[in-house]
């Protein structure tokens, strides 16, 4: 998170964005290397003061394509954290997102303040600045609640796929393995995805067909 050098009299508003994707058949969240003081080689999720003339989703859009240079990415505002001295630069109230990306190797970049940028399992994070590790449990849990009820996974996959890519992914992230037989059955029961006239091909493995999403877009969905 970019900040001021200096002592801010009041409070100021910034937007963190806790990006995730799946790498590595694990749940995983963008962090940048800190390359100021007093957090120096600390991690920290992406983000940045508000400026004056923009809102704060406007403000979250802004700092979430200066990292991932793509505007269709599912975020979501998450929660306002404002502990008095959750940042040693002043009073600062943090308005969080989360995001999701299908592609873990879409083009990234740090800002100039920032060192380094890297995808760490949510399980295996490093020492972070701020109260930045609050703010990823919340947004693994928000994340996992949320998959239970709409189809935002979407966001998650590319626009084809089989249903045991889609299987797997909610494995990951809900962290429990899922009978595949009813998990298929409650799938298509609930119209949340319809099968292509196409299917994998060059794998060892018997051809599977492809399916998308019905709907590309967030929807209520009583999935379990």
């Amino acid at each position: 998170m970019e900040k001021n050098d200096k002592q801010h009299k009041f409070a100021v508003i910034a937007t963190d964005i806790v990006i995730f994707t799946i790498k590595n058949r694990e749940l995983c969240v963008l962090l940048i290397k800190m390359g100021k003081e007093p957090f120096k080689g600390l991690w920290a999720v992406p983000g940045g003061l508000v400026k004056s003339n923009e809102t704060v989703d406007s403000s979250a859009k802004r700092n979430l394509f200066k990292i991932v240079k793509k505007k269709d990415v599912f975020l979501e505002q998450l929660y306002t954290f404002g502990k008095i001295d959750r940042d040693p630069s002043g009073r600062v109230v943090s308005v969080a997102y989360f995001a999701l990306l299908h592609d873990p190797d879409i083009f990234i970049k740090a800002s100039n303040d920032n060192e380094s940028i890297y995808w760490f399992p949510v399980n295996s994070l490093p020492k972070l600045a701020y109260d930045h590790k609050e703010i990823i449990h919340f947004a693994v849990e928000r994340l996992r609640a949320k998959l239970t009820y709409t189809n935002i996974m979407f966001s998650l996959l590319p626009k084809e796929f089989t249903l045991s890519e889609l299987q797997k992914k909610y494995e990951i992230i809900l962290c429990e393995k899922l009978d595949k037989r009813n998990f298929r059955k409650k799938i298509m029961a609930l119209n949340l995805v319809k099968k292509t006239d196409k299917r994998t091909s060059g794998k060892a493995h018997r051809p599977a067909h492809l399916y998308q999403f019905a709907q590309r877009s967030p929807k209520l969905i009583p999935l379990f």
